[in-house]
């Protein structure tokens, strides 16, 4: 199988406000290979983003691969890397609040994802001095400005 390598980063101006505005970013490494992926998104969440931006890094992959993703998202990397998605399963998709999962149809898109490829989630510091992470960043901004230029031009 492929060694794949990917950072991803979600952002969302207005987080929690009706109309929120956000972005991903998206560095894939595979040997010497580079390949950057940013989108933007109305009316969403950071968290959607954050999810979103692994979900669609995963599904770029055309077969079977040993991927390291970086994310500087707790939200995702606790949900993989201590069992919550294992409990919210158990749970019948309730938190240890009792109260729905949020995102569910993406947390289910992710665990088909994570049956095909072999992932390990490693948690980076965000906003720091983690090259792809900012690039993420940068990418998820970048995004979420030519969004708003296009809704200006129209």
């Amino acid at each position: 199988m492929k060694n794949i390598t990917i950072y991803t980063d979600g952002a969302c101006r207005g987080n929690g406000k009706e109309n929120a505005l956000g972005g991903y970013g998206i560095v894939l490494m595979y040997k010497n290979n580079k390949k950057e992926i940013k989108k933007a998104f109305s009316n969403t969440t950071n968290n959607k983003m954050e999810l979103s931006a692994v979900i669609d890094a995963l599904d770029m992959l055309t077969e079977a691969c040993n991927v390291e993703i970086y994310s500087d998202s707790a939200y995702v990397v606790n949900a993989i890397n201590q069992n919550w998605i294992e409990n919210w399963l158990k749970k019948d998709w309730k938190t240890a609040n009792k109260q729905p999962v949020k995102n569910k149809e993406l947390w289910l898109k992710l665990i088909e994802l994570l049956r095909y490829h072999h992932v390990k989630f490693i948690k980076v510091k965000g906003h720091s001095d983690n090259e792809y992470n900012n690039r993420c960043d940068q990418l998820a901004n970048e995004a979420m400005d030519e969004y708003i230029k296009g809704l200006s031009e129209e």
